[in-house]
């Protein structure tokens, strides 16, 4: 269908925040202040559609260098469906990443569609829910990334990801209403997470440690600094079981799930020290 009044622009900043609503309408349960920390990974990546003056479709298509990208918010309003606008924001994205392999993580009803635009199924990730609360393990060194140099932090970091998200990294660990903490062994950064305030409780993303007790570890820690009576939510890989028994060992159950595909080569990247995804929306 073409309509002479739909246009597609870049969004500014308070139209992020439209598109966080329509997410957290969908159920995606956004972080309070993921807005700005996506903004520093790529202030061009927000594409959104406009009926006349009324925004109706909404995309993300972060792109960190000229190797890799990814998708995300994908959106539109639901009584526009079906009538076309989508899939025109949706290859105006793919346009922006043209070139780059694209990476997503997408419902898994939309698999198919997704496959149809050339991506391929590498793993699903699986989003647990629990409890806040609880003790910080006290044989375990946690410390607050805040006394870390970033360069220690980010080095770290830079295995997880196919290309260099840094000044995103930067954001990340420094939002509010967040806590960021790492654990130590041996002297040396063997493991790092961040929990923050969502619409709905607390996620942690990412979690990453060296081996699975690590990961408990870092896991209780960050749980702890929320009260009993909040959701804590966990987005685990299924391609490293150890993230999902470390949920289900600590009572978490299964509310939801995505397919992580890419476009190209699946990233090499050490998924069996990968206990908790970023973000579904921009890796």
């Amino acid at each position: 269908m073409k309509n002479d009044n739909y246009t597609i622009r870049t969004m500014n900043r308070n139209e992020i925040n439209i598109a966080i609503e329509w997410a957290a309408k969908e159920g995606w349960n956004s972080g309070l202040h993921d807005a700005d920390c996506y903004l520093s990974a790529d202030q061009n990546g927000f594409l959104m559609g406009f009926l006349g003056d009324e925004p109706i479709a909404s995309i993300s298509m972060i792109r960190y260098n000229d190797a890799f990208g990814f998708l995300g918010f994908y959106i539109v309003k639901p009584e526009y469906r079906g009538k076309g606008y989508g899939i025109q924001i949706w290859n105006a994205g793919l346009k922006y990443l043209e070139g780059v392999n694209i990476g997503l993580d997408g419902v898994v009803t939309q698999q198919e569609n997704y496959t149809k635009s050339g991506f391929k199924l590498a793993y699903r990730n699986i989003r647990y829910e629990g409890v806040g609360g609880g003790e910080q393990p006290k044989n375990a060194e946690i410390v607050e990334l805040s006394t870390l140099p970033f360069e220690t932090i980010d080095h770290y970091d830079q295995p997880f990801f196919p290309a260099d998200r840094s000044q995103f990294t930067q954001a990340w660990i420094t939002q509010p209403e967040s806590h960021a903490l790492g654990i130590m062994q041996n002297g040396q950064l063997a493991g790092y997470g961040v929990i923050r305030k969502c619409r709905n409780g607390y996620k942690i993303g990412p979690l990453y440690a060296d081996n699975p007790e690590l990961a408990e570890s870092l896991f209780l820690a960050l749980k702890s600094r929320t009260r009993s009576s909040e959701p804590v939510f966990l987005d685990t890989p299924d391609s490293n079981p150890a993230a999902v028994a470390l949920a289900e060992k600590n009572n978490m159950s299964a509310s939801f799930e995505t397919a992580r595909m890419y476009t190209g080569d699946f990233p090499e990247t050490p998924i069996w020290r990968l206990f908790g995804v970023t973000s579904f929306e921009i890796g």
